[in-house]
Formats: structure tokens, sequence, C-alpha cells
């Protein structure tokens, strides 16, 4: 294949168009989230991720099982947590069975706020997705989106 070839063309348009999809998305989000909550994506994704967890077994995410949930560094992951926790949303503490694991857990105030901002962020994503499906080249991409079975 050559740089010229259609088929990485073609290839670079999708790509464009996913970047251009996930783009719209994101914006809108944000502004949703940050004008109702005081919360940005990724302090919101965050939070929901860390929602999941539970107190059995492997029910604690490590940092950079976190930090790969949110697509973050682990640097900027910890940035993220240490913010949040000065907020009052989530809190730290040693690994009982391991004094070197630190188990980061949401607060009821974070929990509280979660909840508030679901319903913001799950209109403001069909919002997006609706505008989106205006534009016949990202028309594939949002049916993709709303057809893709996540495993819970």
């Amino acid at each position: 294949m050559t740089a010229t070839d259609p088929a990485l063309t073609a290839l670079s348009q999708g790509w464009c168009a996913l970047s251009l999809l996930h783009g719209k998305i994101e914006a809108r989000i944000e502004r949703a989230l940050q004008s109702r909550h005081d919360l940005s994506v990724r302090e919101y994704s965050l939070l929901d991720v860390l929602s999941r967890q539970h107190s059995g077994p492997g029910g604690h995410l490590q940092m950079k099982q976190v930090a790969d949930a949110v697509v973050l560094s682990q640097s900027a992951t910890t940035r993220l947590v240490t913010r949040l926790e000065d907020r009052g949303l989530l809190t730290r503490y040693l690994c009982d069975t391991d004094r070197r694991g630190i188990y980061t857990d949401v607060t009821e105030a974070g929990l509280a706020l979660l909840a508030e901002a679901r319903p913001t962020n799950d209109t403001a994503l069909r919002a997006a997705l609706d505008e989106a499906a205006k534009n016949p080249e990202l028309v594939p991409l949002v049916r993709a989106v709303e057809e893709l079975k996540v495993p819970v």
C-alpha cells in the first residue's frame, strides 16, 4: 500500500469521522456536566468507574485499571483522584491485606452527585448522537454506538 492508496485514504477518513463524533459527544457532555454539576467528563467517568467496584475479593480496581478505564495516564488519574478527594467525593485508604495497595472509594456525597449527574450525562449523550445523525458521514458510527451491547 502506498500513501495514496484508496484503502488507506478510506481508513483515514473513517478515523477522522470517529474522532469527530467523539469530539462532538465529549464537548456536549462536558458543557452539560460543567454547567449543571460542576463536573468534567473525566471526573464523571472516574466516579462512574469507581462506583461499580465492590468490597469482595478482586472488587477494588488498581490505579492502572482505573486509568485504563478512564483513558488517562496513571499520573493524571492520580491527580484527578486527589482533586475529587479534596472535594469530598472520593476517599482513599490502605488495603488490609497488602499495605502497598491503596483503595479508592466513592463517598456518599460522590454517589449522590453521580446519581444527580447521570441523567444529565445520558440526555447530553442522546442529544449529541441525534445531532451527529444529521451528518450522513456519521450515521453509521451513531448506529454502531446505539447498537453496541457492553456487558455490565
